[in-house]
C-alpha cells in the first residue's frame, strides 16, 4: 500500500485544484490515535450549538435583553444594512450548515484557532479522500464522505456562487460541482441574479459584499424566505471575536445558561483563553484576567518570555483569512510587538482585534516526497481541518478531514508551498 508522486500528480483534475497542486505530497495520510479521532469527529454538534448560542446572545443584546455592548461590539466594522439585516426575524433560525474548525495538534490535545463557516478546501479534501481511499487507505469520512456531505446541504441541487476574491478556490469548487451532478452549477458571485426559490451555496465572505452586485438583494430575499442560502447573511458569525467572548468574565453566567455543561467544557478545552482588545482604561484596582497586567501598555512592554500570545484581526476583513492579520508575540522583536498591539487598539472601534494564548503544535514525523519521487521523513507540525455538514433535517455530521503539515520551525500553520496536504486516518 502506498502512493507514488507520479501517480498523485497524474490524478490531479484538469485545471488543477487549489493553487494548482502547489503543495508537497505524501505517500500516506496522517495517522491519528483512536482517541484523537473520537474527539475530533464528535465536535460537530457542540460547535453547531456554540454558533447557535452566539447568535442568540447577539440577538438578545441587540434587542436590549442583554447589555448593548455585545451587539455594538459585533456590529463594529459592518455595513449598516448588514448589521440591520442580521437582526431580521426571518434570519433567526438560519445558521451556517458547513462548519470547519482549524485545530492545531498539540501535546495536550487540540487547540482551535478559528471556526470557519465559509471554508475553502472542501474540494481538495474530497479529492484527496477519494485518491487515498482508492490506494487502499481507510481515510476518515471515507472515499465519498465530503461529496455526500456537501450534497446533503441541498439534495435537489444548488448554485455555488464564487467571488473573484475567493478565486483561488474556484478550480476545487468547480471539480466538486462536477462530482455532484447536473443539478449543481457554479456561477460568478459578482454577476449572479438570484431568483425566487433558488438554492445558493455562498462562497464569498460578507466583507466583500460591495463586489457582489446583488448581495443586498440576496440577503433581503433570504430574510423574507424567498431564497435558500447558506451560510446565512450573519456577518457576526464570521468574526473570531466569539473565541475571546467565550472567556469574557461578563458573559460567564450567560454561557453557562445558554450552553449545555458538557458542550461548554468541550469548547473551553479546545479554545485558548482570549481577550477582546479594548483601549478603555481599567479602574485603578482592576487587572486583565490571566495577564496580571493593569492595562494594555503593560502588555505592550511584556518580555519575549511573557509574550506567548497571538494577536489576530477578528474577521470581516480581507486580511482575516490565510494567516494574514495574525501576529505571534514571542516570534517578533519587542518594538514590533508594541507597535502591532498599539495599532490594534487604535483600530478597535472600526475593526475589532483579539488576543489569545499561544499553544504550540506538537512535533510529529511524517513521510514526504522529494521532487525526484524519493521519500524523506519531515519534522512537522499539523493543523487539522475537519468538515461538518448539517443536512436539511438539522443533523450535523463529520464528512472528512484535511491535514496541513508544515516544517516544524514554522510558527504559523497554513497552506504554503513547503506545506503538505493529506487526508487523515486512524493509526
Amino acid at each position: 500500500m502506498g502512493m507514488t508522486l507520479a501517480a498523485l500528480r497524474n490524478q490531479l483534475p484538469e485545471g488543477g485544484l487549489f493553487g494548482g497542486g502547489a503543495w508537497r505530497w505524501s505517500p500516506e495520510p496522517l495517522k491519528l490515535t483512536k482517541a484523537e479521532v473520537r474527539q475530533m469527529t464528535s465536535l460537530g454538534h457542540p460547535l453547531s450549538k456554540f454558533q447557535q448560542a452566539s447568535d442568540a446572545l447577539y440577538r438578545r443584546s441587540a434587542a436590549g435583553k442583554l447589555d448593548h455592548w455585545l451587539a455594538e461590539l459585533l456590529d463594529e466594522g459592518k455595513s449598516d444594512w448588514l448589521a440591520r439585516l442580521q437582526k431580521e426575524p426571518g434570519l433567526a433560525d438560519q445558521f451556517p450548515r458547513v462548519i470547519r474548525p482549524d485545530l492545531i495538534l498539540t501535546d495536550t490535545g487540540f487547540s482551535m484557532t478559528e471556526l470557519d463557516s465559509v471554508p475553502g478546501g472542501i474540494g481538495v479534501t474530497a479529492w484527496l479522500s477519494q485518491v487515498y481511499s482508492d490506494a487502499g487507505f481507510e481515510v476518515l469520512g471515507g472515499s465519498n464522505g465530503m461529496v455526500d456531505g456537501f450534497r446533503s446541504l441541498f439534495p435537489e441541487g444548488a448554485t455555488v456562487l464564487i467571488s473573484d476574491e475567493a478565486g483561488d478556490y474556484r478550480p476545487e469548487m468547480e471539480w466538486m460541482v462536477r462530482q455532484l451532478g447536473e443539478n449543481w452549477k457554479t456561477a460568478s458571485a459578482e454577476e449572479h441574479v438570484p431568483s425566487a426559490g433558488e438554492n445558493i451555496y455562498r462562497f464569498f465572505e460578507l466583507f466583500d459584499w460591495e463586489a457582489v452586485s446583488h448581495a443586498r438583494r440576496m440577503g433581503e430575499m433570504s430574510a423574507a424566505g424567498e431564497l435558500n442560502i447558506t451560510s446565512p447573511f450573519k456577518p457576526h458569525l464570521e468574526d473570531k471575536l466569539w473565541l475571546a467572548l467565550l472567556w469574557s468574565p461578563a458573559l460567564k453566567k450567560i454561557w453557562e445558561q445558554t450552553l449545555r455543561g458538557n458542550h461548554l467544557r468541550r469548547l473551553r478545552e479546545i479554545v485558548p483563553f482570549g481577550w477582546v482588545l479594548d483601549p478603555t482604561p481599567l479602574p485603578p484596582h482592576a487587572a486583565l484576567p490571566r495577564l496580571n497586567a493593569h492595562g494594555w501598555d503593560e502588555v505592550a512592554a511584556f518580555s519575549q518570555k511573557e509574550r506567548q500570545l497571538v494577536l489576530k484581526i477578528s474577521g470581516f476583513h480581507e486580511t482575516a483569512w490565510g494567516s494574514r492579520g495574525v501576529y505571534i508575540g514571542h516570534d517578533m522583536p519587542s518594538a514590533e510587538w508594541s507597535e502591532r498591539l498599539t495599532h490594534a487598539l487604535e483600530q478597535s472601534s472600526e475593526q475589532p482585534w483579539i488576543l489569545q494564548e499561544f499553544r504550540e503544535g506538537r512535533r510529529i514525523e511524517h513521510p514526504v516526497f522529494r521532487e525526484d519521487g524519493s521519500v524523506e521523513i519531515m519534522q512537522a507540525r499539523a493543523r487539522l481541518c475537519p468538515y461538518f455538514f448539517t443536512d436539511q433535517s438539522g443533523n450535523t455530521s463529520f464528512a472528512g478531514c484535511l491535514a496541513t503539515l508544515v516544517p516544524a520551525d514554522k510558527k504559523k500553520i497554513h497552506g504554503m508551498t513547503d506545506g503538505v496536504l493529506v487526508p487523515c486516518m486512524v493509526e
